[in-house]
């Protein structure tokens, strides 16, 4: 069984695999001031829950945007595993030909679902991962990551509004029935939600029109809420991340 763990600015997602079979998965709030005990313990209570143990896992592999969290992880895995984890990262087989100008540059998060999708479909395909912040990545028919844009999340768009006008207040992210509203909690809603889904569409537009057609696949906790409004997604996959990292792996093992 192969454990791979997205390590994200908010949130940890985790997943165990039989071959290509996603078994259980389970998230954790992200803490980089963690220690590898408190991950370790944390990893084997979900572990327990699931009926699993430690010694079922034959390897690990990571993929994580916060540098500094890297040596804990390794330092659990090797602990409460005993595994040395594989890190996405220079070196790592991924059957993805990266085009950025510095592939160094190049999020590990980005590449893991450019792998993803591209397993899953073949391309040309356009990725749309909705976390903290939403990338766009554009991978080309045989297989090369063209690049692609990176803005603001949705949370980190609401709360830089209400941070920065004071009258506003936090609100729950969800679509209003209507674009014009009469109150500020759902005028608020629809300017984020509906401004954010025409943001969606112009990117995926602009990219089609410079890749020539793509199909275009979505991950990440504001993905369902996104596509409910636009036709441009066509495909929506929650664990998008996890079996690119899982395939990763396979390349590598």
């Amino acid at each position: 069984m192969i454990f791979v763990m997205d390590v994200g600015n908010t949130n940890i997602k985790c997943g165990m695999f039989e071959g290509n079979v996603l078994v259980h998965s389970f998230r954790m709030t992200t803490d980089i001031d963690a220690t590898s005990d408190q991950y370790g313990i944390q990893m084997i209570e979900f572990f327990d829950y699931l009926d699993h143990a430690p010694m079922d896992i034959d390897g690990i592999i990571i993929s994580s945007v916060i540098p500094s969290i890297n040596y804990t992880l390794d330092h659990m895995s090797r602990e409460y595993f005993k595994k040395k984890p594989m890190f996405v990262g220079p070196g790592i087989k991924t059957g993805i030909n990266i085009k950025y100008d510095n592939p160094k540059e190049l999020g590990t998060d980005r590449i893991v679902n450019a792998v993803g999708a591209y397993e899953l479909f073949g391309g040309p395909v356009i990725t749309i991962d909705f976390g903290t912040a939403t990338s766009f990545g554009a991978i080309s028919a045989k297989g090369d990551f063209l690049g692609g844009a990176i803005c603001p999340g949705l949370r980190i768009a609401s709360d830089a509004l209400t941070e920065n006008a004071a009258k506003l207040p936090r609100i729950e992210l969800k679509r209003p029935e209507t674009v014009i509203n009469k109150t500020t909690v759902t005028s608020m809603q629809a300017g984020i939600i509906y401004g954010y889904v025409g943001q969606v569409q112009y990117i995926v537009e602009r990219m089609k029109d410079e890749m020539g057609g793509a199909k275009v696949v979505a991950t990440g906790g504001f993905s369902e809420l996104i596509a409910q409004e636009t036709n441009c997604i066509d495909e929506i996959i929650p664990t998008l991340t996890l079996i690119g990292l899982n395939k990763i792996y396979m390349k590598n093992c």
